[in-house]
């Protein structure tokens, strides 16, 4: 079955992939070529992956935040709104590592639920990002250090759980219009690409009142 994708559809996705590629080289050239580095090493790695689909808006969260952060100052300098903001860019891009890793991990597989692989595709990025974002909480996150030197198991698990599922609902809902409107192109074309950018976009606000709503958790349970 052909989609209904309009023809202009090409060159503007190549544009808007394309200024993700450029906001990701900034963020890395910022990050090691002028050596700004995190006080957080997986930040390092973060950022640029985060700019690489909010584009110039990841670029701003970049300078507003990850370069205070490389200068030393404090969460606590900062408003709710701007750390809840800063909160959902992990969140955010272990979707996006998620999504370079699962699909042509399903499409290899040749994996249907009902019929498509979209189910499948759905159930196994939000698993890689829960994965990878566990990871970052347990191991990296510095807000209180009962693991290694992040979170404990039990609040990084539900701080992944939470930011993920609510980062579905966006991606998620995205994907599954575009499928059931028959928008869905194939992986291999650049409009895909600049889709998915849409859906990630879409999931990063609406993991925002999840991500804030652990921020005041987390802060509440810092000062009992």
């Amino acid at each position: 079955m052909e989609t209904a994708l309009p023809g202009w559809l090409t060159p503007v996705s190549w544009f808007f992939v394309a200024v993700g590629v450029i906001s990701a080289a900034l963020v890395l050239y910022d990050i090691y070529g002028r050596r700004r580095h995190q006080p957080n090493a997986a930040m390092g790695f973060v950022w640029p992956v985060s700019a690489l689909y909010l584009g110039p808006f990841g670029l701003w969260l970049y300078n507003h935040w990850g370069k205070n952060a490389s200068r030393g100052r404090g969460e606590q300098t900062e408003d709710l709104h701007r750390r809840t903001l800063a909160g959902g860019v992990p969140g955010g891009a272990a979707a996006t590592v998620g999504h370079f890793i699962g699909v042509p991990l399903v499409v290899a597989s040749g994996l249907t639920i009902a019929g498509t692989n979209l189910w499948v595709l759905i159930i196994v990025i939000a698993l890689l990002a829960i994965a990878l974002l566990f990871a970052f909480e347990y191991f990296f996150a510095s807000a209180d250090r009962h693991g290694p030197t992040g979170k404990s198991a039990g609040t990084a698990l539900l701080t992944a759980v939470v930011t993920v599922l609510a980062f579905d609902i966006g991606m998620g809902g995205w994907m599954l219009s575009m499928h059931f409107g028959n928008f869905m192109p194939a992986p291999t074309d650049i409009s895909f690409f600049f889709l998915m950018q849409i859906g990630l976009v879409l999931g990063f606000f609406t993991a925002y009142p999840a991500v804030r709503w652990l921020i005041q958790r987390r802060v509440k349970v810092v000062s009992l």
